[in-house]
């Protein structure tokens, strides 16, 4: 009798088998990897919104301006919101580029209309900048402001549903900084329109400095037309002397500075994105 081979009697290992087994595995493998493509495993950060603030001694423009940029941040969580400032405080926009290194930014300026600052200023420092940086238009006029305006003076004691004989014995002098720009007093006079819309009452602008009427000029025109109750609408972003100037010559209400309000926080955020657009933006170069 013959012994058994036991190396003869074992099933044949099939090597051709398992070598195209782990070829398969490995194709497929190497298939879903080329699905993802280098773009969309991470999508490039937005730009970074730096806050472009005028500056002021007061310490309560810097505070405000803070709680501001708190509001933005609240509302787009992990975009980068940065400030710098034109002048008075620190941090001045150029350190503020400087620091954002090769970062691209959006600038959105805490001013109200077109002028100097929106025109000349602001492009100049975005142009020396390190990295791209575009200019968003200012914030006014825009109807997000006249809501914050109709609001803080309700705040003030303004009837929130006045009759028609309230109407007709009220105005608003809307209170603005003033500018020799004549762009700056037409857009100025554009948010007058607006609000007065809103109110059903006359509004008249008028100007702390550089511009005219000054606040008391309009508040005796409103008079002689017969409106005695008259209200000062702060047009300012924050506290600061002129603000503070023109609330002094109310003769019957004063409102609060534009400040921290939600809708000034979604109005930065829709500047931001509309710059984000290159022909929304305004040039990075005088």
């Amino acid at each position: 009798m013959t012994a058994s081979n036991p190396a003869r009697d074992e099933p044949p290992v099939h090597l051709d088998s398992t070598a195209q087994l782990m070829n398969s595995i490995s194709s497929q493998a190497a298939g879903r990897l080329r699905l993802v493509s280098p773009g969309a495993r991470r999508r490039p950060a937005p730009p970074a919104l730096v806050l472009v603030g005028h500056g002021s001694r007061d310490p309560r423009a810097l505070e405000t301006v803070r709680a501001l940029m708190d509001r933005v941040r609240a509302l787009r969580p992990g975009l980068a919101v940065h400030l710098g400032h034109i002048e008075l405080n620190e941090p001045l926009l150029p350190d503020t580029l400087a620091a954002l290194g090769g970062t691209p930014a959006v600038l959105v300026p805490l001013l109200l209309s077109r002028g100097y600052h929106v025109k000349r200023d602001i492009p100049e420092m975005a142009a020396e900048a390190p990295s791209p940086a575009r200019v968003a238009a200012p914030l006014g006029p825009h109807p997000l402001l006249v809501r914050t305006l109709h609001d803080r003076l309700v705040e003030a004691g303004w009837p929130a549903d006045p009759d028609d004989s309230t109407r007709r014995a009220s105005a608003v002098v809307l209170a603005a900084a003033g500018s020799r720009d004549p762009d700056s007093a037409t857009d100025t006079r554009r948010t007058a329109r607006l609000l007065a819309g809103r109110l059903g009452v006359p509004v008249i602008p008028a100007y702390a400095s550089a511009a005219t009427p000054t606040v008391d000029t309009a508040v005796r025109a409103l008079a002689a037309r017969g409106r005695h109750r008259v209200a000062v609408a702060s047009y300012f972003t924050a506290p600061g002397r002129f603000a503070t100037q023109c609330a002094d010559r109310a003769p019957w209400l004063a409102s609060a500075p534009l400040g921290d309000h939600p809708s000034m926080a979604h109005l930065i955020l829709d500047r931001y994105d509309q710059a984000r657009t290159p022909a929304a933006a305004q040039p990075a170069s005088a």
